[in-house]
């Protein structure tokens, strides 16, 4: 496996929109194992025992709250999901209300609901944590109006490849825009909902909820990465808005 690291940073608001996605898109169009970073310091030894999981051994652990099993995969100090969490809350849905999305893409979540869905010795990840992650696979950081900042080249890396939209070239052509899925994280357009029953952007756009609030009681940081550019991006929204999960635990890396 691979062992890689972390960073942080300011913020912003919005909820997608046509100009917004073709200015990221004009930033960074775009439909390997990269280098491993050695020059910050791996996070402290904090592994929890997950006491509501069993680990399989074998890159994989079942939740023993509803026996589902999840794919998952080390990349730095940190063990992620490599899908999306699918644990029924009061308040999540499938996207569309259809139970098959649920299947392949995972439920959305709530942001209050966001942060106690993941199993004992898992958590929501904070917005380090998903800064970590970009750089760890290469990503580059550029500072950007329309999202504070993103990181390009790591939604390539981290995208799944299968399920994305493609996009027309300037020759009218269709580009497919899957990723390259280097590090097994496997990131699928899942969409995302809001309060109102809504849903948006499915094959288009994936969105993760992190757990680190922005401007007061009413906003939280959020991850999302697109079909047309190989961006990371990172931005906040409200917290009744519906956006996927992926949960995070620490580990201790050899020595």
């Amino acid at each position: 496996m691979m062992y890689i690291y972390k960073m942080t940073s300011p913020p912003k608001i919005h909820r997608p929109t046509a100009t917004t996605l073709l200015a990221l898109a004009v930033i960074a169009a775009g439909c390997g194992k990269t280098a491993v970073r050695k020059d910050a310091a791996p996070v402290a030894d904090t592994v929890q025992i997950a006491m509501t999981t069993i680990d399989n051994g074998d890159g994989t652990f079942t939740d023993t709250r509803d026996a589902k099993t999840y794919r998952m995969v080390r990349i730095g100090n940190l063990t992620w999901m490599a899908e999306n969490l699918n644990f029924v809350t009061d308040s999540s849905v499938c996207y569309e209300n259809d139970e098959r999305n649920c299947q392949k893409y995972g439920r959305l979540y709530n942001w209050d609901d966001a942060m106690t869905a993941c199993p004992a010795g898992w958590r929501l990840p904070s917005d380090e944590d998903w800064d970590s992650l970009a750089l760890a696979v290469g990503g580059q950081r550029v500072d950007d109006e329309y999202s504070d900042y993103y990181w390009k080249v790591a939604g390539k890396k981290l995208k799944s490849t299968t399920s994305w939209k493609g996009r027309e070239d300037e020759d009218s052509n269709l580009v497919l825009c899957n990723g390259t899925d280097d590090f097994g994280f496997s990131a699928l357009p899942g969409g995302e909902g809001d309060s109102g029953g809504n849903f948006y952007l499915a094959g288009y756009r994936g969105s993760w909820w992190s757990a680190t609030e922005e401007d007061g009681a009413y906003y939280a940081r959020y991850r999302c990465m697109y079909y047309n550019n190989d961006l990371a991006t990172r931005n906040y929204v409200n917290k009744s808005d519906m956006y996927g999960v992926r949960c995070v635990r620490d580990f201790a890396a050899p020595q």
